[in-house]
């Protein structure tokens, strides 16, 4: 599990950093995270291809989250592509985009699929053989989710040592090994799958948790995650802004990672006015020592932070 952070900072785009967005590489499956206004510059300068991007989830309807977008879904179509996209986002979504083709007379050569949400209760919105995605309800001005993407449990390892001291054990039966099932010797006598297999590594899961005020009905959702993007607008000196606004302070990021039991936190969407970042870090280091800041194009190892 690899995330690209292609932008972090609210509202306005500065001569340095960019407006929300994420490039989640999850078992080669390419998910991006928002859209905010030049994303498709940071794809391009992060190497990304784009055609292995095939679904993309909006957290709400802001611009910094979303003025992207439309542009990103035209350059699909002048590189040729063919393959379906498919776009997650608040009900109102799929009108948002449609109209700005339709006014500016754009055409699509692949089919553009939208999921349009309402619900203000987790619900699963995606699912394949290795990967879910649910949402995270938040609470913001307007509508909002954050998502959290996890692994499915993996097939077991096979431990080839310990199989070629049984030659009954013939390459057909790796797949019945790899799904935890015990192997029967024509005597009779059972091996144990745990003496011919290896335990999977450990499934990863990534939250991201767009703009919301402090709230902890997140928790049962994000418990346990090994890595927690929260948004930290605001300091905890300033969090009478961060209440008339809809947003956090790193002092409350750090809290819910805390109580998340994340295994890590990077803060992110920082308040214009702010021309460093150390005191969100130092903030949040204080209650949650694992956290991070963002740094744009960077690929992170999920695992090993």
């Amino acid at each position: 599990m690899k995330l690209t952070i292609l932008g972090f900072n609210s509202a306005l785009p500065t001569a340095n950093s960019h407006p929300t967005a994420q490039l989640l590489n999850i078992c080669e499956r390419y998910f991006l995270i928002d859209c905010g206004e030049g994303t498709q510059v940071q794809l391009r300068k992060s190497k990304s291809k784009f055609s292995k991007i095939n679904h993309i989830f909006i957290s709400h309807l802001h611009g910094d989250h979303v003025f992207g977008l439309v542009g990103l879904v035209s350059s699909f179509h002048l590189l040729g592509r063919d393959k379906p996209l498919t776009i997650y986002g608040p009900k109102g979504i799929k009108q948002f985009i449609q109209i700005q083709l339709q006014l500016s007379n754009a055409h699509n050569s692949f089919d553009l699929h939208f999921v349009e949400l309402s619900s203000h209760q987790s619900e699963k919105i995606y699912e394949d053989d290795k990967v879910e995605v649910h949402t995270i309800p938040l609470q913001h001005r307007i509508y909002c989710n954050g998502y959290v993407f996890q692994e499915k449990t993996k097939k077991r390892s096979l431990n080839i040592q310990a199989i070629e001291q049984h030659t009954e054990i013939q390459i057909c039966d790796y797949t019945h090994l790899k799904s935890g099932n015990d192997f029967v010797l024509n005597s009779g006598e059972i091996i144990d799958n745990e003496d011919l297999t290896f335990d999977p590594d450990k499934p990863l899961s990534y939250a991201f948790c767009s703009d919301t005020a402090y709230t902890e009905t997140i928790l049962p959702i994000i418990q346990n995650v090994d890595l927690l993007y929260h948004e930290a607008t605001f300091l905890q000196s300033e969090a009478i802004w961060a209440t008339k606004t809809g947003h956090s302070t790193a002092h409350q990021a750090a809290t819910i990672a805390q109580k998340a039991n994340a295994k890590a936190l990077i803060l992110g969407h920082f308040s214009n006015k702010h021309h460093t970042y150390i005191p969100f870090l130092e903030e949040a280091q204080a209650i949650f020592p694992n956290t991070y800041l963002p740094k744009e194009l960077i690929e992170l190892d999920v695992k090993t932070l």
